[in-house]
């Protein structure tokens, strides 16, 4: 499989991955997380310009999306009913979706990430079991309750990968950056 950014011209092609996707998610219990036009395409524009959108390819053929940030994500600055693993800087996968074609998205996604870095941050609504079975099986811990933009609550995820070294601490105001 193979990842690469999103351009522009792959946006029909990502939209219909989302719309398989939330296709899978009615059908699995899970209408309302992205309802009938979530993720918007204003959102998804936004990601590609700013250089975090993602597309999974299997034999030239995109199967899978997803946005992925490092750097501090205003969502989870309030975390309810639990705590982070870390102050640590993180980096945090939105909007991950398949088109069923291809399994081991979720895999993929996972590693490219952790090889940027090695904190992750992730989130995913209560009804999303799928997600939930996902994260629990590569070794996420769940630390609580964020809220999303509209208020919604989501389930909040972080994965630190073992003997990691962190080159700054946020907890001691040392960014690394000079």
């Amino acid at each position: 499989m193979i990842i690469r950014h999103t351009r522009s011209e792959d946006l029909e092609q990502i939209c219909q991955i989302y719309a398989c996707a939330r296709d899978r998610m009615r059908r699995e219990g899970n209408p309302s997380q992205w309802g009938d036009d979530r993720p918007p395409i204003s959102v998804l524009m936004q990601d590609i310009r700013n250089g975090c959108s993602y597309i999974l390819e299997e034999q030239g053929r995109p199967c899978g999306v997803f946005s992925f940030i490092i750097g501090d994500d205003p969502t989870y600055q309030v975390i309810e009913n639990g705590h982070w693993l870390n102050k640590a800087p993180y980096g945090t996968i939105h909007r991950i979706a398949g088109n069923g074609s291809v399994k081991g998205i979720f895999r993929a996604c996972l590693s490219y990430c952790l090889s940027q870095i090695p904190n992750i941050r992730i989130d995913t609504h209560r009804d999303n079991l799928t997600m939930q079975h996902l994260l629990a099986k590569n070794g996420f811990v769940r630390c609580g309750i964020i809220h999303v933009e509209d208020g919604s609550e989501r389930l909040a995820y972080q994965k630190v990968l073992p003997h990691s070294s962190f080159p700054f601490s946020a907890e001691s105001g040392n960014t690394g950056i000079s």
